[in-house]
């Protein structure tokens, strides 16, 4: 198995799914941020509901919140109300597009197709899970996979002299140890 944390697993993984985000959401005219903003609205109670909350929630700066806000608004996706009790106070409701654009947003197929595919696997342990659940993203969704070439199927490796097939290149030790855009996983290779 490759050799990776599961911190870097994760963020590969996070990577992966962020660029499906952009890309269903753009064809919407919206950013991820702002679908995440949207969900967190549908999902919030009213003492959750504001600026702040949102801040704290996404894990954002309180200019990109500010400016997300705006866009939501302007598209009439949501509206800001004061509290009737403390004129300090901002309230954010979702109205019924953006409810409406938040139903019509299916879970991403690749991520279904990946989860189907690991679905019936026994792991040993989280990395594991996680690495199976990258190959398969990275299967489903056409992109490379970036593993490391000792892992690899075009690797080759005879009296401490190390080769790529594909490429048709000797490797260095440093080689071996990184990853590699040209990487196919046995698994993907339909040679399991």
């Amino acid at each position: 198995m490759q050799e990776l944390t599961t911190l870097k697993l994760i963020d590969r993984i996070s990577t992966l799914l962020r660029a499906e985000q952009r890309k269903k959401f753009s064809a919407l005219g919206l950013q991820p941020v702002h679908v995440q903003t949207l969900d967190y609205l549908a999902s919030c109670n009213r003492f959750s509901d504001t600026p702040a909350a949102v801040t704290d929630y996404l894990g954002l700066t309180k200019g990109t919140v500010s400016q997300t806000l705006q866009v939501l608004v302007r598209k009439g996706f949501i509206e800001k109300k004061q509290d009737e009790t403390d004129k300090r106070i901002v309230h954010l409701q979702i109205l019924a597009a953006g409810q409406e654009l938040l139903s019509s947003i299916t879970p991403f197929d690749v991520f279904i197709k990946a989860e189907e595919a690991i679905a019936n696997k026994q792991f040993d342990s989280i990395s594991a899970a996680l690495y199976e659940a990258l190959v398969a993203l990275q299967h489903v969704n056409g992109s490379s996979s970036f593993g490391q070439c000792k892992n690899c199927i075009t690797f080759s490796e005879e009296n401490d002299h190390y080769y790529c097939l594909l490429m048709q290149q000797p490797l260095s030790q440093s080689d071996i140890e990184k990853i590699c855009r040209e990487y196919i996983s046995v698994t993907n290779s339909g040679l399991v």
